[in-house]
């Protein structure tokens, strides 16, 4: 039995992994941490977050410092897909953000239909391809 985590998060409970949703990657063992088995990028926090004054003037440009925010970016490491992101302070481990009672969970799906749904995360472009999709539609306004 698969249960649906998060958007792109995913347990095989009957193996107790975690797995990508977008590519089905197998990321780890399912009683530790997801991102154990992700691709980490430690972000520069004015790449993310552009000084709203001017850098040479100002000391403090409403970009966080460095010094005291951390953003951690979290990837599959099969297809890419960013899975995760955290703000944290520098120093501090992953933030361990997800645990489940795995043999609870197990008992709670034993008794539940498998989700049969089709995964959205499946439908969207992956990330070295962008492909455009124009469609019209009414809204039964009058005047369509």
């Amino acid at each position: 039995m698969k249960v649906l985590v998060t958007e792109y998060l995913r347990i095989d409970l009957a193996g107790e992994r975690w797995e990508c949703r977008r590519c089905d990657h197998d990321i780890g063992d399912a009683r530790r941490s997801y991102k154990e088995g992700l691709l980490v990028y430690d972000r520069e926090p004015a790449d993310i977050h552009k000084p709203l004054l001017d850098t040479g003037k100002y000391a403090f440009t409403f970009t966080p410092d460095p010094r005291w925010c951390r953003i951690l970016e979290y990837y599959c490491p099969s297809c890419g897909t960013m899975v995760e992101t955290e703000y944290t302070v520098p120093g501090h481990p992953p933030v361990h953000d997800i645990e489940f009672d795995l043999d609870a969970l197990k008992a709670q799906w034993a008794q539940r239909r498998p989700v049969t749904e089709r995964t959205p995360a499946k439908d969207l472009p992956r990330p070295e391809g962008h492909h455009h999709h124009h469609h019209h539609h009414r809204h039964g306004h009058p005047e369509d």
